[in-house]
């Protein structure tokens, strides 16, 4: 197929990171086309949005837009055996570079807006664009193949690939780089209600994190009175729905009495309820000569903490300066990415460890029973924020509630191995006329 046309940057993905990227490189006068498979807006799920969000958005020229269509989000609550029933880790209280706030935002039309935006800053935006193909020639030379939603087809020549397409993880599929995480997976069914109860005031804009015998539920405020909710849950409990996936919600949303209470009156806006599969994954590799991966399609997290935004936008701005550098100076291209690749898994690891524990008794006795010894607590709420990165201050409080975690885990232990042990001992007493070992 003969060349259609060329660019420096192709962006693969129109979602925040695409855009971020696209953004970012033109305004450092690179000629970027954006690529959007589908149309703005188009539904995606992930509303709740990181203070660590809005120093980003004010460098890209946003934030406004940011402010007039999201929700205020002061802090994130779990739900605790106090008076109120629940916790709030309000944002104001990090102790890192965060902001004090965050908002919640329809994925739809905040996409499009950062689309509309890269586009405004000079990208060649295109949406009904797929990429069907890329063959990498040499290290500056890649042919990718576009079908449009009419049927055409096109090749472009780009210097550099960008590769921002979420979970379809394009370049990663292709190369066989993605790797299934063992560790974590789970699915979620969520829909948006009306009428559900907000928390009442300085907390109405919270996002409230739940638990229940098979995952976790959300609850984001939305404008409009909206609030999404949903569950997520091991993969083998949501196969219990057998097509009846409204009821399944609602069952499964019920199983938590504080849950229960606050959709008491609320109504399912259309009987709209969608599921998808978070199984967790990563790539072996984030980058190479001439391409690069960012957001989801390197790797993907569980959204317990909302992550996904920040990571992903985060991740594009950062490779957007190694893209730059690498075109002007090829022979700094490794080190650029493997230094990415590095920061991006660091912080990946640190919300891990939260995540793969979250559902355990140790971390729910831990979050409905918050202590600030050695101001813990206070960075745990600048992990929340999305802090993670370049606070030393932060990182060591974390490093402390890993050392906080593993001393309640080893007593936690030593407590059920006593108990395991004297369960035993009662049993044989039943068949040794009422005598123990620890008797003879």
């Amino acid at each position: 197929m003969a060349v259609d046309c060329a660019c420096e940057v192709l962006v693969i993905g129109g979602g925040p990171a695409g855009s971020t990227a696209a953004t970012l490189l033109s305004r450092l006068g690179r000629k970027v086309i954006l690529l959007e498979k589908a149309r703005h807006p188009r539904f995606h799920i992930g509303e709740s949005l990181l203070p660590m969000n809005l120093p980003l958005f004010e460098r890209l020229g946003v934030l406004e837009k940011v402010e007039a269509m999201g929700v205020f989000k002061p802090g994130a609550d779990f739900e605790a055996d106090n008076e109120r029933g629940y916790n709030t880790f309000a944002f104001r209280r990090a102790i890192g570079n965060s902001p004090p706030h965050a908002y919640q935002v329809w994925r739809q039309d905040f996409d499009k807006m950062l689309f509309d935006h890269a586009r405004a800053t000079g990208a060649d935006a295109r949406e009904g664009h797929e990429v069907v193909a890329v063959e990498q020639v040499d290290s500056r030379h890649s042919n990718v193949d576009v079908r449009t939603e009419d049927g055409r087809n096109y090749r472009i020549m780009a210097q550099y690939v960008v590769d921002a397409t979420g979970r379809d993880t394009f370049l990663s599929s292709k190369k066989r780089l993605r790797r299934k995480n063992g560790e974590h997976q789970s699915a979620a069914v969520f829909g948006h209600f009306r009428g559900a109860e907000c928390r009442a005031g300085e907390d109405a804009g919270n996002i409230s994190i739940y638990r229940f015998d098979h995952g976790w539920i959300w609850m984001i405020p939305l404008r409009g009175g909206v609030m999404s909710i949903g569950a997520v849950c091991r993969p083998a409990y949501l196969k219990q729905r057998k097509g009846r996936t409204v009821e399944f919600l609602l069952e499964t949303l019920k199983q938590n009495e504080g849950v229960r209470r606050r959709i008491e009156h609320a109504e399912l806006i259309g009987d709209e309820v969608r599921v998808t599969g978070n199984y967790s994954y990563d790539s072996a590799q984030m980058g190479g000569a001439g391409w690069v991966m960012i957001g989801d399609a390197f790797a993907f997290l569980d959204p317990v903490f909302s992550s996904g935004v920040y990571l992903a936008m985060s991740g594009a701005e950062q490779a957007a300066t190694v893209v730059d550098t690498a075109l002007r100076e090829p022979k700094r291209e490794a080190h650029l990415l493997r230094t990415l690749e590095g920061r991006q898994r660091a912080g990946m690891k640190r919300f891990a460890f939260f995540i793969y524990r979250f559902n355990s008794p140790i971390m729910g006795r831990i979050f409905r029973q918050p202590r600030n010894i050695w101001q813990i607590e206070q960075g745990v709420i600048s992990m929340l924020a999305g802090d993670l990165f370049d606070s030393p201050k932060v990182v060591r409080r974390l490093r402390a509630f890993k050392l906080v975690y593993a001393i309640t885990a080893l007593r936690h232990y030593a407590r059920w191995r006593r108990e395991h042990r004297y369960r035993l001992e009662q049993a044989r007493s039943q068949f040794t006329g009422g005598t123990t070992p620890l008797d003879r």
